[in-house]
């Protein structure tokens, strides 16, 4: 579990939102308050205390120019948990791990270049997320486009962001960052 203070690259996906209140209308518990739909990147990332100006840069330099679109397709269920892959970021997910080698995406729980997805449920007993992967299975596909990266911390109330990185262009937005 994450604790205050722990950084991570997402993608937020408000076109997923509707499947996190879908988990939540089975089971409040099995979703994370105060975190919209994502696909983390890279979780964690670096120290909050230690993110600055210069990791930005290199993980701005590392993201494609333009716009990605993708497409949610499938639902994946194990124990209890439930997820969305997202197979349209991976090569995005790849460049900015590959821009920090050093932040082993999950602790390495999942190799070193995990898939990204949006987690749906955590926790869920096998019951609850049976049901909760076929009601969202239900409401795929979903179609969204990516703008923007985000750079987030932990807080006790859920993720707040630190910068958002355009994908548009080379400049951060007015404001980003610290």
């Amino acid at each position: 579990m994450a604790h205050p203070g722990t950084t991570a690259v997402l993608a937020v996906l408000p076109e997923a939102e509707p499947l996190l209140r879908l988990a939540a209308e089975v089971a409040a518990g099995v979703v994370r308050p105060g975190v919209p739909a994502h696909a983390a990147l890279l979780y964690p990332w670096l120290p909050a205390d230690r993110v600055g100006a210069p990791d930005l840069d290199r993980l701005h330099a590392a993201l494609p120019t333009g716009d990605v679109r993708i497409r949610l397709t499938e639902v994946e269920q194990e124990d209890g948990f439930v997820a969305v892959p997202v197979p349209g970021l991976r090569a995005m997910a790849t460049a900015v791990r590959s821009a920090f080698p050093a932040q082993v995406p999950y602790g390495g729980r999942f190799g070193q270049d995990p898939p990204a997805h949006v987690t749906v449920a955590m926790g869920a007993g096998p019951a609850t997320a049976a049901t909760v992967a076929r009601r969202v299975g239900a409401r795929l596909p979903i179609v969204a486009r990516i703008t923007a990266l985000h750079a987030v911390v932990l807080t006790p109330t859920g993720w707040q962001i630190l910068a958002e990185l355009p994908l548009s262009s080379r400049a951060r937005r007015p404001g980003a960052g610290r």
